[in-house]
């Protein structure tokens, strides 16, 4: 009897300051969880704004010239080689250890990196709407929570409602990350959920962990003090 007096003292003191500490962390997990649940993804990856899916395929009949005269130029070992359109003519993708290399595909002449013009016609090409607002186009040399790509890259900032924002890498023209309005609300419930306030992308952090564990410990106080506390029925030993 005095066993079962103090383990239940104990399992109410835990079971209390941990609903003390952890409560508020259990609501934001909750509150996160759901708010991102009803947000669809598709509106989130800005996919009704932008289209990242089409291809445009290259024209019958165009001259390309030997890949390995554009060999010779890179001047490192080529890990591959991809044929695409880019801004209406035929490139040469080269990827190598370096980086990547583009080359005209039909002179084997090495294409500049993407200007800032450039960027914005890809971006606007990819724009859904007929109705295109006006944009603004910033380089991005640094990663941030909101952009975890190839850098450097071109920022195309669209004056819509959703504040979308379109990114394309210097070095490829590749539309990279698409970022909208609600996909920035979407990254700041991931990070209360996850428990990254800076990078919003580690889910492995000590805190994250530390909450987890008091989370289950309060499961297990609160559990033990129910099985104490419940009114079990005694049979009555009959002579």
């Amino acid at each position: 009897m005095a066993f079962r007096t103090r383990f239940h003292l104990i399992a109410s003191r835990i079971h209390k300051w941990l609903a003390l500490v952890i409560g508020a962390q259990l609501l934001i997990w909750f509150a996160s969880g759901a708010i991102m649940s009803f947000l669809p993804i598709d509106k989130v990856r800005g996919e009704h704004l932008v289209d990242r899916e089409s291809i445009v395929s290259i024209p019958d009949g165009a001259a390309f010239i030997d890949p390995k005269r554009i060999v010779v130029q890179v001047g490192a070992p080529v890990e591959a080689m991809t044929w695409r359109m880019l801004d209406g003519r035929p490139i040469a993708e080269v990827a190598t250890k370096r980086g990547i290399k583009l080359f005209d595909a039909a002179t084997g002449r090495p294409v500049p990196p993407v200007d800032s013009k450039l960027a914005t016609r890809i971006a606007e090409a990819a724009w859904k709407s007929a109705k295109k607002p006006k944009v603004e186009a910033s380089l991005v040399k640094q990663e941030s929570p909101e952009y975890r790509a190839a850098l450097p890259a071109w920022r195309i900032a669209f004056a819509d409602p959703d504040y979308t924002s379109i990114f394309v890498a210097a070095d490829t023209g590749r539309i990279t990350a698409v970022r909208t309005g609600t996909w920035r609300l979407y990254d700041f419930f991931w990070s209360l959920h996850i428990m990254d306030w800076k990078n919003h992308e580690n889910f492995n952090s000590w805190w994250l962990l530390a909450f987890a564990i008091g989370g289950l410990m309060l499961g297990l106080a609160g559990t033990a003090l129910l099985v104490i506390r419940w009114p079990f029925k005694r049979k009555r030993r009959t002579a």
